[in-house]
């Protein structure tokens, strides 16, 4: 049974936290270029249902990102009273990316954040929909500094070591690291579908209790071309990104793919039980020769398995395996769902399948549980390294003693738990508010939609005047 140590207890600590704060930012991210793509969209158009949109998510938006700003702040000072020899051995290279994110996101966020929220009456239109797009741009430039962070940590490269410490000997190569774009193009991309299934999954709430609601079938529609459009396009970057890690990282693909042995003509294991003790996925349910195609595109090419490296540096290889399948078994999903609803919009059903509507609300968290999922295959398959190759996670570790690391540990279980329940419960209520449009106003077809989307918008399954066009 695995010793809970200092060590351990501080690696629990970490992963639980960056659990609670990655959710926000990645909703954040989505957020912000959707609230862009509203006001602009509302500038256009002159359509107030988009303004109506806008409005109904603004608030949602500042509390998550409140509450995402606070769960970071946490996040930092635990590099100095958990992790200081880490913080002290790769702090001139890692330093200096997180100041780059405070001194361009941040700042740029705060900056007009408070222009965003409160604004829109005093500044006018096109400042304040000016002050929106350079919000939703900084949280773009924070993911930036961030992945680069956490990419070289994954693939360093630019580096020196000097007096034992990693100092820059190349920015560029520091900041775009071998795994750095598709990580970053990655995670972007999953921000974006996670958001459109959230909007997607309050949309279609509001339209099973009235399907004639015009904010809501904005919401919906919206969400159905992301879906359609980025989640193939997703499955794509998703397998560029997974090349390059077989390229950097062989042994996290090998406990992905669940390949203890290394062989030629390798399968795409899809089910099994990869069991530590006898090196094998048990019960395993593959397609033949698949995982060479996939990985060496080569049907009889040669994987690289668990049994060309030490035992001793093995991940969780269970963990790994079980997370990657609900990442890309949530991602399959949001494919099938992109492309059922743009034929029920092909076929002008998009607001009378209820069914599908029922199939959205349910999706509205998958694309959270995705993202953890994901972040945990990337973290827990970089062990037993905290920079990859370079750096153990056990030399990382701060020397204070296991009370003490429990302690703060069971503080952060209760103030989180408290805290932030409350906060996903107000932004629940707040999407349970009905978004309603001004009926007095003229609503017109919108830029950036097919043409049969816009008729459909305004369908709804019964005959509409052209006056309810969306």
């Amino acid at each position: 049974m695995m010793e809970l140590d200092a060590h351990l207890l501080a690696r629990i600590q970490f992963a639980f936290t960056v659990s609670f704060h990655i959710i926000f930012p990645a909703f954040t991210i989505g957020l912000a270029s959707y609230l862009a793509v509203l006001e602009g969209l509302w500038l256009k158009t002159k359509n107030e249902t988009y303004l109506t949109v806008y409005k109904f998510w603004l608030t949602i938006f500042a509390v998550a990102f409140a509450m995402g700003v606070v769960s970071g702040i946490v996040m930092s000072y635990q590099f100095g009273t958990n992790w200081g020899p880490f913080a002290e051995k790769t702090g001139p290279v890692l330093g200096p990316l997180l100041a780059y994110e405070v001194l361009t996101a941040f700042f740029l966020e705060a900056g007009f954040l408070g222009v965003m929220l409160f604004g829109l009456n005093r500044v006018g239109p096109k400042l304040h929909f000016t002050a929106t797009l350079l919000v939703a741009i900084g949280t773009l430039i924070s993911a930036f500094w961030i992945l680069s962070a956490n990419s070289w940590m994954q693939t360093p490269a630019g580096y020196m070591i000097e007096d034992g410490r990693y100092v820059p000997a190349d920015w560029l190569e520091v900041i775009f690291n071998p795994s750095f774009p598709y990580r970053f193009i990655h995670m972007v991309l999953a921000a974006y579908l996670t958001t459109a299934f959230v909007v997607g999954a309050v949309g279609a709430w509001h339209l099973l209790k009235d399907k004639t609601n015009r904010p809501a079938r904005v919401m919906f529609a919206m969400a159905v071309m992301m879906a359609a459009v980025v989640a193939p396009t997703q499955l794509f970057v998703g397998d560029m990104h997974g090349l390059n890690t077989q390229e950097h990282q062989p042994m996290k693909v090998a406990a992905m793919e669940g390949h203890f042995e290394t062989q030629q003509g390798a399968p795409l294991i899809l089910f099994g039980l990869p069991d530590l003790e006898d090196a094998e996925t048990k019960y395993a349910v593959g397609v033949p020769k698949l995982g060479s195609l996939i990985l060496e595109h080569d049907p009889n090419g040669e994987v690289t398995g668990l049994d060309a490296f030490p035992r001793e540096d093995w991940p969780n290889v269970p963990l790994i395996f079980w997370c990657f399948r609900i990442m890309v078994g949530i991602g399959v999903l949001m494919i099938a769902f992109g492309l059922t609803g743009a034929v029920n919009a092909l076929r002008k059903k998009l607001f009378d399948a209820h069914w599908h509507h029922y199939w959205a609300v349910a999706m509205g968290p998958l694309g959270f549980i995705a993202i953890l999922a994901g972040w945990f295959v990337t973290e827990v398959g970089r062990q037993p390294y905290v920079v990859y190759g370079l750096m153990r996670t056990s030399e990382a570790a701060s020397p204070i003693g296991a009370p003490g690391v429990a302690g703060s540990l069971l503080g952060f279980l209760i103030v989180y738990l408290i805290v932030f329940s409350a906060g996903a419960f107000y932004i629940l209520r707040l999407m349970r508010r009905t978004p309603d449009a001004d009926p007095e106003k003229p609503l017109k077809e919108g830029p950036l939609r097919p043409s049969h989307l816009a008729d459909e918008l305004g369908d709804g399954g019964e005959q509409t005047s052209g006056a309810d066009n969306v």
